[in-house]
């Protein structure tokens, strides 16, 4: 039995789409999703996307991507899958040395999994995916942290009336973001998110725009989105607060405001992704923590 490596080509699609339904126990993927993932992605790269076939019918999957982030080269593994049928037969490695392999060539300081930035299925490994989980640790991969999903209930009262009027007295408005205003939440998020500026951009391609801001004397200082990473799953964020307006309550409200969105297209529960403030979700919305993810690195130069 002869394993053949070679480069994703668009007319795979359809056969890649149904090899990860097939055969990832615990996600899904609509066909809206898998596009988002592949060439809507701004880093893509057919260089670094393969499938493993075996007398013409695709077995394997992997997606590699590249950024460079404050000064490092990173080479994220965004995207893998094995036929069930295939796996222990080293596929998953096969295709793994080859992206490795180009990383190297292209002097990539690092590899991580998953937990790619602008545009992610996952955060990380979820553990429930033994196979995966023993995989990267025999190709020398060490964890470093943990990451969590949340889930909350939009079948709750998520208006925030009350509030707005408060905040008015301070020269605060609360409002969804408008075109006019992109350029200026672009500028504002580059200076403490830049890497959230490309989901800034897809959630403005939401119709109605899925931003939410917050101003203080006409300047933007807070904002809140939804619908920008993984669209059809109800995921929210990300959200950013200048600290000048931190303590007043308007993330809280910004959250709201974002997850009554979300129920208003008739979604009866919503995605917090990739959470680090777990209390702030828990106390604001009853969020709970409903996956965890084991993020991986391997150093490739002595950073």
């Amino acid at each position: 039995m002869s394993v053949i490596i070679e480069k994703y080509k668009d007319f795979y699609f359809e056969e890649v789409l149904t090899l990860f339904n097939e055969n990832s126990e615990f996600d899904f993927f609509t066909e809206e999703l898998l596009k988002n993932k592949l060439n809507e992605d701004p880093r893509w790269n057919p260089e670094t996307t393969l499938v493993a076939k075996i007398d013409s019918i695709i077995i394997g999957f992997m997606q590699g991507i590249e950024q460079t982030i404050r000064g490092l080269k990173y080479g994220f593994i965004k995207l893998m899958v094995v036929n069930k049928t295939f796996r222990r037969q080293h596929i998953a490695t096969k295709m793994y040395m080859q992206l490795e392999n180009y990383f190297r060539e292209k002097s990539t300081d690092i590899v991580r999994f998953y937990d790619t930035p602008l545009n992610y299925y996952m955060p990380g490994i979820d553990p429930k995916y033994t196979p995966a989980v023993c995989f990267v640790q025999k190709l020398g991969f060490k964890k470093f942290e943990d990451s969590f999903n949340m889930t909350v209930s939009l079948e709750q009262d998520f208006s925030v009336e009350n509030e707005l009027e408060l905040l008015k007295n301070e020269a605060i408005e609360v409002k969804r973001a408008d075109e006019n205003e992109k350029n200026e939440l672009l500028e504002f998020a580059k200076i403490e998110w830049e890497l959230w500026q490309n989901e800034i951009l897809e959630a403005y391609k939401n119709e109605p725009i899925a931003v939410h801001i917050a101003k203080l004397n006409g300047q933007i200082k807070a904002f809140s989105l939804h619908t920008a990473n993984n669209k059809g799953l109800a995921w929210f964020g990300p959200m950013g607060t200048h600290t000048d307006m931190r303590g007043k309550g308007i993330g809280s409200i910004l959250l709201k405001l974002c997850l009554q969105d979300l129920k208003n297209q008739g979604h009866k529960t919503a995605v917090i992704p990739w959470v680090a403030p777990t209390a702030f979700y828990s106390h604001y919305v009853g969020a709970q923590i409903t996956r965890v993810f084991w993020r991986y690195k391997k150093e490739l130069t002595n950073v």
